[in-house]
């Protein structure tokens, strides 16, 4: 556990079964309310009791507790699902509104490229959405390059999500010494 200096009481810890029905509706939010994820509905509390439970050293899940509340969470999926990405990884961060802006998220990316270090784990992506079109940095965009991510990619107009076309910008950082 790590202690957030900026709020005296916050926390960087392992997500644990009791965190999914937190970690649901701040993921819902994202899914009802923006382009940020393409998931277009909400995932069940069960989905991350089972998300959660399969975290590993090469898979993390951590969770941004504040005052005794979940308020970000950030994990690590598998890039694909053919044996030759088995060394990549896929970051995906997520912050309630009101912990917007606490540093909550860079904690969090942090914690995950800490965590992963030591690992068989040698490149991790980031699938980012953006509006399509804007070539003006998304906040993920700039927390991703704040912590080393290049920008390796762009596929315009691939989503469409609530009426919107959205971008997304494929960053990437890798892991290996001198990398």
């Amino acid at each position: 556990m790590t202690t957030d200096p900026a709020a005296p009481t916050g926390v960087l810890r392992p997500a644990a079964a009791q965190d999914a029905e937190r970690v649901a509706a701040i993921f819902a939010g994202y899914v009802l309310q923006s382009i940020a994820t393409f998931v277009e509905e909400p995932p069940s509390d069960e989905h991350w009791r089972t998300r959660i439970a399969a975290a590993g050293p090469t898979l993390p899940f951590l969770v941004a507790e504040v005052d005794g509340e979940v308020e970000g969470f950030a994990y690590t999926a598998p890039f694909r699902p053919h044996a030759a990405y088995r060394y990549t990884v896929e970051d995906s961060i997520y912050i309630a509104p009101e912990a917007a802006g606490r540093g909550l998220g860079s904690r969090l990316l942090a914690g995950l490229l800490d965590a992963l270090h030591g690992t068989e784990i040698r490149q991790v992506v980031a699938v980012i959405a953006a509006i399509a079109g804007s070539r003006h940095d998304t906040p993920s965009i700039v927390l991703h390059r704040r912590l080393g991510f290049v920008e390796v990619g762009r596929m315009p107009s691939v989503g469409n999500k609530n009426g919107q076309w959205a971008d997304t910008v494929l960053m990437q950082a890798d892991l290996r010494p001198g990398g």
